[in-house]
């Protein structure tokens, strides 16, 4: 074996020990993934990356042992957002040192090999991959979007036409949940006039990002006494959710963040500030004093 320079060493240590971990991840992720194919797809991965490992390991001549911490980092974000994203989340990272093989391409022929590999076929399998929530998604965003947009107005309304957090919270908790159901009924009705079998479910999905959003909008208004510190704090909130939410898609379905991320916020925030203007014309068009 050619000798090669202590910089493509250290290099090389540093790819044999990212391949083994992401190995053993695979394998963990491929016990509790559903589906066979996709099962076969991930130890198809992870054989792999043990073969990379094995060729690196013949420049280092050490034995790696997989990063733990990392392994138990992405096995646990498998199972509770999902292998899909978790396995993307991971591959995403790995490109990010793509440019440290042109630093070994003279050193280690095998190394353009092993490129090629990393950008095309594992990619190839990676689009393979088939996970049940991710067809979901469209109705996640329907109960999620559509409940920022409405609660966070009709909270951002009551709050300058009631100016005290529990009348708030209350308001808000009967509009959400009447919304919940509504929104839910509709999303069942609408798939089953399509003549699909899944309408269940996806106005299951539809129902629970709803809610889900409905109890971290209403939350600033049951801890904090103050009703425009509540407010702000709810803005705050949807941000994050905009943020999150608009992350794992544009992870787990190879999207753009930014642009979504934007679109969503601007749209949400926009109607909330509308709805606090109306609730302050209301207030004194009504002369109505809480």
């Amino acid at each position: 074996m050619e000798k090669v320079s202590n910089e493509a060493l250290s290099i090389i240590k540093k790819m044999q020990q990212n391949e083994i971990t992401e190995s053993v991840i695979y394998q963990k992720i491929a016990i509790f993934a559903k589906g066979e194919a996709n099962k076969k797809t991930l130890m198809r991965l992870a054989s792999e990356e043990r073969a990379h490992c094995d060729i690196w390991e013949k420049y280092t001549g050490i034995k790696m042992k997989p990063n733990k911490l990392k392994v138990f980092k992405y096995t646990m974000i498998a199972r509770f957002l999902g292998f899909t994203f978790a396995v993307k989340l991971m591959e995403r990272g790995e490109e990010m040192a793509q440019a440290e093989y042109k630093l070994i391409e003279t050193q280690v022929p095998e190394s353009i090999h092993i490129k090629e590999q990393e950008e095309e076929h594992e990619n190839a399998l990676l689009a393979m991959l088939d996970e049940e929530k991710l067809h979901y998604v469209g109705s996640m965003v329907l109960g999620l979007s559509d409940a920022l947009v409405e609660l966070a107005g009709s909270l951002a309304g009551f709050t300058f036409a009631l100016q005290n957090t529990k009348l708030v919270a209350l308001s808000g908790l009967i509009v959400g949940i009447s919304a919940t159901f509504s929104m839910a009924s509709s999303e069942f009705l609408s798939a089953k006039s399509e003549g699909r079998t899944d309408a269940f479910k996806s106005c299951l999905y539809t129902g629970v990002a709803y809610l889900f959003t409905v109890a971290a909008l209403i939350l600033p208004y049951l801890l904090i006494y103050q009703p425009f510190v509540a407010l702000a704090v709810m803005i705050g909130i949807i941000i994050l959710i905009i943020a999150g939410f608009t992350y794992y898609t544009s992870v787990a379905q190879d999207q753009k963040f930014g642009s979504r991320f934007l679109e969503m916020a601007i749209i949400s925030i926009g109607v909330a500030l509308i709805s606090f203007a109306v609730g302050i014309l209301a207030k004194k068009l009504l002369g109505v004093d809480v």
